[in-house]
Parts: C-alpha cells; sequence; structure tokens
C-alpha cells in the first residue's frame, strides 16, 4: 500500500511541477493524474498494484471535504454577501455546460448515425 501510495503522490508532484515549469493553467494533480493514465496504458500490470489503494482512497473520499466545508463555515459571511453573484455563476455555468453537452452529443449523433439513417434528415 505505501508504494501504490507513494506512486499516485509521485504522479501528483510530477504534474505540479510540470503545471509551474510549463506556467500552464491546468491543475497540477490533473496532469499528474493523466500522466498516471498513460502509465498505466503503457504498463497495465501497475493497475492490478494501484486498484486496492485506490479504491480505500475513494472509500474515505468524504473525509477529504471536511477542510472545503470548514472553510465554508469560515467564509459564510462574505459568501453571503456575494450570494447573487454565486447563485448566477452556478445557474449560467450549468446551463453552459448542459447546453455544450447536449449539441456535443446531437453532433456525435449525426456522426455515427447508420448511413440508411443519414438520408432521412
Amino acid at each position: 500500500m505505501i508504494p501504490s501510495l507513494a506512486t499516485l503522490l509521485v504522479c501528483q508532484l510530477i504534474g505540479e511541477a510540470l503545471v509551474r515549469t510549463l506556467a500552464v493553467p491546468v491543475p497540477g494533480p490533473v496532469v499528474g493524474m493523466a500522466g498516471l493514465l498513460l502509465a498505466l496504458v503503457c504498463k497495465p500490470a501497475w493497475l492490478a498494484a494501484l486498484k486496492p489503494t485506490a479504491a480505500t482512497l475513494l472509500q474515505h473520499l468524504s473525509l477529504l471535504f471536511v477542510p472545503a466545508g470548514v472553510g465554508v463555515m469560515l467564509h459564510l459571511q462574505r459568501l453571503g454577501d456575494e450570494a447573487l453573484a454565486i447563485g448566477v455563476a452556478l445557474v449560467l455555468s450549468t446551463w453552459i455546460g448542459l447546453a455544450s453537452a447536449a449539441l456535443t452529443m446531437a453532433w456525435l449523433m449525426k456522426r455515427v448515425a447508420p448511413p440508411e439513417q443519414r438520408h432521412e434528415r
């Protein structure tokens, strides 16, 4: 379990180092996760070693939200002061996300439709 956890943390560290070195506007852990995905594609045997540790981390994922919840409670007054802006941003971003997903799905369905259905449209 320790080597697997170390592997996951090293992937995160490499991602963070790449982001800071290249000044890429992407979170370091995301780049590290992409690197881990590439490593698992190249060496599928690593999956068996990492899977138990990853499953354990996922089982206790809710504990990682405790600091965020404490931060929200600490800044509750500020959230209340900016509730309108936060609400508008949440609603608009949700609508934009849903619309882009729907348009992408419609576009993909047109491209993947069987040839006999393409002529009907």
